[in-house]
Formats: C-alpha cells, structure tokens, sequence
C-alpha cells in the first residue's frame, strides 16, 4: 500500500473538515456526591459541549443549544446499574410549558461519570438531531466488581501530577475505578533520602491531592509498592546494604528488613483513603539466594518467600489494610524453575506450601501474553483450587521496551483475558501499562487499551463494540483510533509478520542499532524488503494524521512522535548497506560524498528533530524530569554516532566540506595530538561483511537497548 492508498484507507486525503454539532449538555441537578467531578469534567471536556450550572459562565454558548441533564441517585437499580432515558422521545416535539431533559439513574458514582463519557460519545457521533433521543437511551450494568488501571512509575518516569488527574478523569469517564499508581521507590519515605534518591517519586501531599481527585469520581486510589523483589534501585546505595539478598530482592527474616518495610507501608498507605495495599512481590528470582544463605543457611526459596509474605502480611492486617500480592512466584518457587512459561505452566502447588499460602491475603494472577480464553480460565480455576480464593485478574497494554503501545497485539489479548473473567465470574480486574527499559513509549498510546477494557468491562456480551471504542476514544480521550492502531505499524512494519507472536518492537532495535555497524540488518536485508520504503510511507501518513483536524482529534497530535520515529527509519534502514556498496565501488569517494551530503545529513537532522520532540513534547510535557537522562543518553550516543559518521566520511574522501552544524554548538574542533595512521579517515568497519544475528527470525524480534546498540557486550563493559 502506497502512502496515498494508506491515508485513503485513513480519511486522510478528505478536504473537508467535519465539526460537532452545536449541542451542549448542561447538569441542571446532581446529588452532592457528583457535584465536585462533574464541575471537573467540566472544565476539562475536551470539545468544550459539558458544562454544569457553575461553569457556565466559562463559555461563550451563544451558538450552542442547551440539553439538560439531571442525575438521580436510585438505590432500585440492579447493583453497578445505570438508566439513561430521555424526557421526551424527540427534542424537536417537546411542548411550550415542558423541558427537554436527559435523566441519569445510578447506583454508584462509577457508572453516574461513565454515563457522561458515554452522552459525550453520542455528541460526537451523533449527525441530526431527530436521532438524539434514540442514541441518549441505554441500561448498562458493570461486569466486575472493581475495574481498573495501574500505570509504570517506576521505571525511569514518574508522571507528573496534572498527567495523573488528566487520567484519573479519563478512567472516570471510562467507568474504571480502581487506580494504581506501581511505585518502587518512586514514594516519599519521611527522614529516607536514598529510598528514591533523585527519583522525583510522589510526595505525600501529591499522593493526597491524587486520592482526594480521585475520590470526587468514585475512583479508589490504592497503593502499590515492593516489598520483596525489584527494589534494585534502593539496594544499590550503602544506606540499604544491610537489608540486600540479591541485587534486586530485600533480605528476608532480617529485623531490619521489616523495620524498612513498616516505614514503606505506612508512607504509601497514608495518604490513601484505600484500605487495599498491593504489596508486589512478583518476579523476586533468587530469593534466599544471596545474603540470605550467608546469614541464616540454606533453606527450600519457596518456605523463605512464604515466611516473608506472612511476616509482610501481618504488618499490612496490623494497620488495617488488606495485602494483594502477585501470585507468579508461587508458581514459579513449586516448579523450581523461574521462567515466565513455568507461571503459566504449573498447575499445582506443593501439599507443604498450600497449607502456608495466607488464607487473608488476595492474589492478583496477571497474564500479558495469550490470545485464547482458555488458558486464563484454566489459570483462574487453579488460583481458586489451590489458594482457595477468587483472584483479582490483571491484563496488560503493551507499552514495554517500545516507544509506541502495540495495540493490535494489547486488544487480543486483552479480549481472551476479559472473555475468560466474564465466563468465570471474577470479580476485580485490572490492566496495566508498564515502561520497562527507560520508558520511552508515550503513555497516551496506551489509552485505546484504557478504552477497550473499558468498554468490554460494561457489556455481558462476550464481544465488545468497535463502534463503541471508536466513539469513547474519540469524545473522552480526544483520538482517532483507527490512527492510533495504525501508528502500531512502526513496530510490525510488513503485513507478512506473524500475528501470533509477542509483538517485536522493530522501530526500538533499529532506532538504536548503531548507524555504522547496523549489525541487525541482515535481520530484514535477507528478507528482500525495502523498510525504507515502508518506514516512509509511515511516517508521511502519521504526519498527516497528527495534523489534520486536532480540532475534533486534538489527542493525534501526539502522532507526530512515531512519525518522527518513522522518518527517522526511513533513512537509517538501508544505510549501512548503501555505505558498504558505495566503499567497495569502483569510485568510492565519489559515492560516499553523495551518500555523505544526502542521506546521512538529513538523517543527523531527523534524529535531532525526534530528540527535541521526544523530550519536549512527550517526556516534558508528560512525566517529571527526573529519568529523562536515561533516554537523552541513548539519543546522545546515535547523535554522536551519526556526527561522528558524516565527519570520517569526509575525512575519507578527503573534504572538510562545511560539517552540519546543529543549532546549540558551533562545530568547532579543538585541535588534536598528532594521529598516527589513518584517523577519522579509516572506514574499515564497512570492509566487514554481516551475518544474520538472529537466524530464521526476521524482524520478530524484542530487543532491549543494551542488546540493539552495539555488538559489544554490556556496553563495552565486559
């Protein structure tokens, strides 16, 4: 499909610029409990067509007709119910001495601010007004007990507070209402500086400012912390070297460790009105391992792990919180194997540790990664079986180690996950949004998942309504969805990969690759393929995207960072190999000086460009600046690099030239101790022929930076 073709298929080749029509939905009466997040709705709706009574001397609504809404709180409802009906069946029928009305019956503040999301919805959808009373009448009853989102603060980023209340009021208008915030280190221990030592972790005021937004929508904010494994960036410093097993697991059966541990509780629980702490304890590999043996012998991993999670427990019950704990490790600790598929795997637990599994304790399964109902059933009946309690299930949007959510592969597995919840009745589901390998995604990708689970939470259908999606995504959060999914592309770029897999993350491995080894390409070169092609034609549609009517779309201009992304592949995909060619030609001077002045110029100018994005407009505007160095590293090393490139380059055809000259530095070079040998002339890397680093697997492949980088090991550590 050519790019043309691509925004055809998109609506992006339209002249005309469709606008809402001019309704405007008014709250004339609410109980008390809705009056502080509806006046917040208020003043955030994107489309500027909600308003309460108070706000409305916050629009200019000359041109605007007015829809009256009135909430009724009905404790007749069927629990987790909501009513919308309107007052007459047309509101261009309504008697002299009447008022057209839209009446909201509830039975929780959940469903009364996802009744809003969804009459927002009708508003952007809807295209005659003869339709309105037709598309304002629905009944819908919430699937789950608890439906939530749990977003990554803890590697790298933390998100800024205005960030974390915009989606606390997108979740609310979604009908999500539990919310959790992963924070590893990323919380404030009074009297602790090295527990999140230049972190930019939560305070405690932000953490009650957040809980307190949070409850004026209904939304429980509840802690989530480690209290055993992942806690790498604590141990790391002297002040907790007591307390360390392994370089990323707290010491078990230490005093001290508890004392640490009490201090941990007490800080993320304080601020919260939650009485619900997760407590973590997933992945802790190793444990009992390390220290442990030196201090107290060697005892069986699982019977220290099941000492802990009662010890920890026990402080939880103590203040008056109820635990939740992930549940793969005692799994992984019964098959003594620690691998991912030996979670899925397993199907039962040793007789001695079922009797030393926490009876008061719930158990969060979380599972990422099938697309078939069945295996989430089958894991779900053997959290019942064997811990003998209902577990809170967990999902995920892929946004780790990418910079752009694979959305594709996120709805289905997120859809075999929601299936097998609904057919087996559980109760508390949730779905997270994690940022492993310095964070780079942009968390907005990540709200189409928001959305899907959103919607599939509030249907008894085991299938979920596109339509729906599409509308919800739009009105609450201010996207294209078909957009959206389509920006996936950057990291499955050809339609012949395989679906099935774990989605790769190509634009991460090929964006790092070093511009002059580009050691990977014979990942895709030997597949006869032309990403530059393909990479291009991406990033002039997502281009287009992240332009063109922000007024309806205002959330696509954020498309302009996998454009940028895109554009950036476009150029570097096939460089290395037009650099090979060029210097084993028959006049290669004359080549590499084209190749030089063209392709590896505009490629210095494109990755500056996605920097100065990246930072500004994704990380800056998004998350505090505490981390942004992990990642403006990496964008250091390929600048460098490609400078570095164009200069040898020339050094070997023998012109200065004018080197491109960025717009902070002045390109000066100081002068150098005299060279022996060839110097910046020597391109003797481009007189090495590649080999397929990955044999059979093409671009189905997921890389973290380390590994795409450079081919030496650890960065040149090893």
């Amino acid at each position: 499909m050519d790019s043309d073709k691509a925004a055809d298929s998109l609506g992006l080749n339209g002249t005309g610029q469709r606008s809402l029509l001019p309704l405007l939905l008014v709250v004339e009466e609410c109980p008390q409990d809705l009056v502080a997040g509806l006046q917040e709705i208020a003043r955030h709706c994107l489309h500027k067509n909600f308003r309460t009574i108070e706000s409305m001397m916050m629009l200019d609504e000359e041109n605007m007709e007015r829809i009256a809404v009135k909430f009724h709180y009905d404790e007749q409802l069927p629990e987790r119910s909501v009513s919308v009906r309107p007052s007459h069946y047309s509101l261009r029928d309504v008697p002299s001495d009447e008022k057209y009305a839209v009446h909201v019956s509830y039975r929780r503040q959940t469903e009364a601010f996802r009744a809003v999301g969804r009459m927002l919805g009708v508003l952007f959808d809807i295209e005659d007004v003869e339709d309105l009373s037709a598309m304002m009448t629905w009944d819908e009853t919430a699937q789950f007990e608890s439906l939530g989102a749990m977003t990554d603060n803890s590697r790298s980023a933390t998100l800024t507070t205005e960030a974390v209340l915009f989606l606390l009021r997108t979740c609310a208008l979604l009908g999500l209402n539990t919310f959790q915030l992963y924070t590893e280190d990323t919380y404030e221990i009074p009297n602790e500086p090295f527990f999140g030592y230049l972190r930019g972790g939560f305070t405690q005021v932000e953490m009650s400012l957040i809980d307190q937004y949070a409850a004026a929508f209904g939304i429980e904010v509840i802690a989530c912390i480690q209290t055993l494994g992942h806690l790498g960036q604590i141990l790391q410093w002297p002040r907790f070297a007591s307390v360390r097993d392994t370089h990323e697991v707290l010491l078990a059966n230490s005093e001290e460790t508890y004392q640490l541990i009490e201090k941990m509780i007490e800080s993320a629980s304080r601020p919260l009105r939650s009485k619900r702490i997760h407590i973590g304890m997933d992945e802790a590999h190793g444990v009992g391992e390390g220290r442990y043996r030196q201090l107290f012998g060697d005892k069986d991993s699982s019977q220290v792990f099941l000492a802990h999670v009662r010890r920890v427990k026990q402080i939880c019950l103590d203040r008056g919180l109820v635990p939740m704990v992930w549940s793969d490790m005692l799994f992984t600790l019964a098959a003594k194997n620690s691998s991912l598929q030996s979670y899925y795997d397993t199907s039962d637990l040793p007789q001695e540790m079922k009797h030393k599994v926490p009876s008061d304790t719930d158990y969060i399964y979380w599972d990422y990664y099938h697309t078939q109902p069945e295996a989430y059933t089958r894991k779900i009946e053997q959290h019942r079986n064997i811990i003998g309690r209902d577990p809170w299930v967990a999902g995920g949007i892929w946004s780790w180690n990418r910079f752009y959510s694979a959305l594709p592969f996120t709805f289905a597995a997120s859809d075999a996950c929601l299936k097998a919840c609904k057919q087996n009745n559980v109760r508390n589901v949730f779905v997270t949004q994690w940022g492993d390998d310095g964070n780079e995604c942009d968390v907005m990708s990540a709200l189409p998942g928001f959305v899907y689970y959103a919607e599939h939470g509030y249907t008894s259908s085991l299938d979920v309504d596109w339509n729906m999606i599409r509308r919800a995504f739009a009105a609450v959060c201010g996207g294209n969805l078909e957009h959206f999914v389509y920006a996936s592309k950057i990291d499955v770029p050809l339609e012949s990969m395989d679906r099935t897999r774990f989605p790769p993350n190509v634009s991460k491995w090929l964006l790092w690759n070093d511009p002059l080894y580009g050691f990977l390409g014979p990942q895709y070169q030997n597949l006869n393929i032309d990403l530059e092609s393909v990479y291009s034609e991406l990033a002039k549609t997502l281009d287009a995207a992240s332009t063109q009517e922000l007024a309806l779309y205002p959330l696509n201009s954020r498309l302009q960072f996998p454009a940028k992304i895109a554009r950036v592949l476009s150029l570097k995909a096939n460089l290395r190999q037009y650099l090979q060619q060029a210097y084993k030609s028959d006049n290669p001077k004359a080549q590499l000086y084209q190749l030089a002045r063209g392709p590896i110029r505009e490629l210095r100018k494109a990755v500056d460009a996605l920097w100065r994005y990246h930072r500004d407009n994704i990380w800056l505007s998004t998350y505090k600046p505490y981390g942004s160095e992990i990642v403006e590293m990496r964008y250091g090393a390929q600048r460098t690099r490609c400078q570095t490139l164009e200069e040898r380059v020339l050094a070997f055809v023998g012109e200065r030239g004018e080197p491109y000259v960025d717009e902070d530095h002045s390109g000066q070079s100081a002068p150098t101790f005299p060279v022996v040998g060839p110097g910046r002339a020597d391109l003797s890397e481009l007189e090495a022929d590649l080999s397929e680093v990955y044999p059979g697997l093409g671009c189905e492949l997921v890389l973290d930076f380390a590994r795409s980088y450079t081919p030496s090991r650890a960065l040149g550590t090893g």
